[in-house]
């Protein structure tokens, strides 16, 4: 009522608006991705390197598969990480802030080549776009965001 006695509502009876308390996206820098690269490099090696050892004879195809299968199979997984982002606290999601396909994990692995063909680039990149991503995040319509 327009000129009347306002009374305080207890703030037992408020309720938070819906979403009040959703965090901001925050993309992972270029530094935080290439340290969770480097760790990712060193399990891929090791993984690979003591399968190959095993088995005397598929050391180079293992090397060719192994890092596709490591990086498609978790980033599409439930952690949306490879060992090294999960490390960092990193995760890859679709642009729709959702777990990407294994078939959109295979396509940016793939894309990587072309990151690393010009010049790494493509890589370089993350550390000027808007949304912090590199050549093969735009191409597979990925984003790399803090957890």
């Amino acid at each position: 009522m327009c000129g009347g006695a306002l009374q305080a509502t207890p703030a037992a009876t408020v309720t938070p608006v819906s979403g009040a308390d959703v965090k901001p996206i925050e993309f992972a820098g270029f530094g935080t991705r290439l340290v969770a690269w480097l760790i990712d490099v060193a399990v891929i090696l090791v993984g690979c390197g003591a399968i190959s050892a095993l088995t005397f004879g598929a050391g180079t195809i293992l090397f060719f598969v192994g890092p596709w299968l490591y990086e498609a199979f978790m980033l599409s997984s439930e952690w949306q990480a490879t060992v090294g982002k999960r490390a960092m606290s990193i995760v890859v999601t679709g642009i729709d802030g959702k777990r990407i396909s294994f078939a959109r994990a295979t396509g940016r692995h793939f894309a990587k080549i072309l990151s690393t063909f010009l010049l790494c680039v493509g890589y370089i990149m993350a550390a000027f776009t808007a949304k912090k991503q590199a050549l093969h995040d735009l191409l597979a319509e990925t984003l790399v965001v803090q957890r």
